[in-house]
């Protein structure tokens, strides 16, 4: 099978059952799941399907609350959400930047703006120019690994001194992150 022939069933299983894991279309197809990665990745840039912690969606199937991150579903009710800005002017809305960073790496060429809180001065900054803290021993019942953002790399290294962890630049972060939850994890999050 082509892959486009493979992306033309996923879209047709996504229509028939809303969402499936990475796993269970790799089964259904009877390939790797690196070649199931390597086929929803035009579909994910074309904004067709979301990837979610559990697998995939179709875009037009996220008929969830307009509070509910994009990423992982689950109710946007934290003080340090993170948004992207797609180039084609949809905002996209993620509970916190542990989600929003994993939406980026799928995403990142059809992405105008990201845009995330300082968590301490709760100020809106650009992503690309904050600090990350990740494995801070501070715990906030949100996606797991947790990640915090800071406008100041002053202010990240005093949080970080109180509650430890490891400071990231952007790009960095979005890879640690994508490291990390590479595989069957999922996001940890209490859906």
């Amino acid at each position: 099978m082509l892959p486009i022939e493979r992306q033309n069933q996923i879209v047709t299983w996504l229509n028939e059952e809303g969402t499936l894991s990475i796993a269970e279309i790799s089964k259904r197809l009877n390939v790797s799941e690196m070649t199931v990665y390597r086929d929803i990745k035009p579909l994910l840039e074309e904004n067709k399907i979301n990837k979610t912690s559990g697998g995939v969606s179709l875009v037009s199937m996220v008929n969830v609350s307009p509070n509910a991150c994009t990423y992982c579903l689950k109710e946007m009710n934290n003080r340090h959400p993170m948004q992207i800005i797609t180039n084609y002017q949809v905002v996209e809305q993620f509970c916190c930047p542990h989600c929003g960073l994993l939406r980026y790496k799928d995403t990142e060429k059809n992405v105008s703006q990201i845009i995330c809180r300082d968590f301490l001065q709760n100020t809106t900054i650009s992503a690309k120019l904050a600090y990350f803290l990740l494995d801070a021993d501070f715990n906030l019942n949100c996606c797991q690994p947790q990640v915090l953002t800071f406008d100041s790399l002053k202010y990240a290294e005093q949080f970080q001194k109180g509650f430890g962890g490891t400071i990231f630049r952007f790009e960095q972060a979005v890879e640690e992150i994508s490291k990390r939850m590479s595989g069957d994890f999922g996001c940890g999050c209490n859906k």
